[in-house]
């Protein structure tokens, strides 16, 4: 594959600061949530079940929306989207802080989750789109921001928990915050139908815009026109590479404390799994962008799935708080840029509408959400948890099998 490279100008140089407030913020609105669980638990009365079950309408919501997805980016584009669309978000998280009862809580978490589907598709179609202009990988970056985000999120929720902040006040405020920097930086992405750049030709695309915003605009096609045998069979490996790194994600966020208490580790240190995990992950991804355009997606993904596989075995094999702690980080680090690698690689099939193949994948991913912890907890209840985090090492292990589908390195041209 030959890739070109071609200094970006103004207008990609806004786009990507546009589209990286916008991953940001996207990360930003929902964490600001996370820590307040524990309260709305206790004023709704709810027992670990109902909780549990209420949250998990969120991903169900992704999966019942997720699908129209490209539909939505091929009649407003990904711009408006993915930036107004936060606005359905923010809806749903402060729809939270006035549920009465358990029915209602669900329902606006399944808000939540199905705008959230949306909004995810049609922010990385754009990142797509400027990483095009830019003719080399950016796209880790948007996702380092959106964990940037989650963290800021997280800190501002945990500050307001502490200080006792009335819920409904902080998530107003918070989610106000966040729609008004979505909004206010669509002006910065891209003009232009969703494809334009899908030529390369990126002079062409600026000569167009110089026309006007409609010019040249190409007929819409129907989101699953081209979606043969093979197209399918891809998307489906492009999805079970995107899995593997949700899965490994996912086992850090929802066990990596509970094995670690297992393990006599305190409370406090505890955490540390998750927490190596995040951390490690976002260097991954600020590094991730100059790894690929070195190596290529295929060995990228490759030494990360070896990396998970051997570091997540290791620590499983042998059992200690440190081991266990370091291979968490480095699930981390190597799980960092396959999600992204999956979407790149779906948005480059030929012959679908824009955004179907990311539609399709990023659907897939949700899949995966919502399947990971009832499988690692059924299997640690017939079992012990040791055994059911053994799903992580298998995450690396089908990366290593399926990543040859991915780009090789890229031949400067």
């Amino acid at each position: 594959m030959t890739e070109r490279t071609t200094l970006p100008g103004r207008t990609e140089r806004r786009a990507r600061s546009g589209v990286g407030l916008v991953f940001l913020t996207n990360g930003l609105v929902y964490a600001n949530l996370l820590p307040r669980f524990p309260q709305i638990k206790d004023d709704l009365g709810l027992s670990n079940a109902q909780l549990g079950v209420a949250v998990a309408a969120m991903p169900f919501g992704a999966l019942l929306a997720g699908l129209t997805a490209g539909a939505l980016i091929a009649r407003f584009r990904s711009s408006r989207v993915a930036s107004f669309g936060m606005a359905a978000i923010a809806a749903g998280v402060v729809l939270v802080a006035f549920a009465p009862s358990w029915g209602l809580f669900a329902a606006a978490m399944f808000l939540v989750g199905a705008a959230d589907a949306v909004v995810d598709v049609a922010q990385n179609a754009h990142g797509l789109r400027v990483q095009r202009r830019y003719g080399r990988s950016i796209l880790n970056s948007f996702h380092a921001l959106w964990s940037v985000g989650a963290v800021a999120g997280g800190i501002m929720g945990s500050a307001a928990a502490g200080i006792a902040m009335p819920l409904a006040l902080h998530l107003g405020l918070s989610s106000l915050l966040s729609v008004l920097i979505a909004v206010s930086v669509h002006p910065l992405l891209l003009p232009g139908p969703e494809g334009t750049e899908r030529d390369g030709d990126t002079e062409r695309v600026r000569d167009t815009e110089r026309a006007g915003d409609d010019a040249d605009r190409p007929a819409p096609r129907r989101p699953w026109a081209g979606l043969g045998l093979r197209t399918v069979l891809l998307l489906g490996v492009f999805g079970v590479i995107a899995n593997s790194g949700t899965v490994v994600e996912d086992s850090g966020a929802t066990w990596a404390a509970v094995y670690l208490q297992g393990l006599g580790a305190a409370a406090a240190v505890a955490g540390l799994g998750f927490v190596a995990l995040q951390g490690c992950q976002f260097v991954g991804r600020l590094v991730g962008d100059r790894m690929v355009d070195r190596f290529g997606q295929r060995a990228v993904a490759r030494a990360g799935g070896a990396l998970v596989l051997v570091g997540m075995g290791s620590a499983l094999a042998f059992p200690s708080v440190p081991t266990t702690v370091a291979g968490f980080g480095a699930a981390g680090f190597g799980v960092a840029t396959l999600v992204p690698a999956a979407m790149t690689a779906a948005d480059r099939l030929p012959g679908l509408a824009p955004g179907t193949g990311l539609t399709v994948v990023t659907w897939l991913m949700r899949v995966g959400f919502l399947a990971s912890p009832p499988v690692v907890g059924v299997i640690a209840d017939a079992t012990e948890l040791r055994v059911g985090l053994l799903v992580v090492p298998l995450a690396g292990l089908v990366v290593l099998l399926v990543a040859g589908v991915l780009a090789p390195r890229p031949r400067r041209g």
